[in-house]
């Protein structure tokens, strides 16, 4: 995998970022798409709902259960 992309975003207004691989991003941003959101929007969607688990790791949760059901183009 390639190396960690950077992305900053204001989540329960407070300023935070968020590393992932390029290809987590990718999917991130298909979810999005689909779903009417912006990524932020998206990114503040996730926040709300993963409890105690790290914000990068329920993004990547997010992206391989997305994979999973809707295929890898999707």
């Amino acid at each position: 995998m390639s190396g960690l992309t950077k992305r900053s975003v204001v989540l329960a207004g407070h300023a935070t970022s968020v590393a992932l691989e390029p290809e987590f991003w990718a999917v991130l941003d298909r979810i999005a798409a689909a779903r009417g959101f912006s990524k932020a929007q998206l990114l503040a969607d996730i926040d709300a709902g993963r409890g105690r688990r790290p914000l990068a790791s329920a993004c990547r949760l997010l992206a391989l259960s997305w994979v999973a059901e809707h295929g890898p183009g999707a």
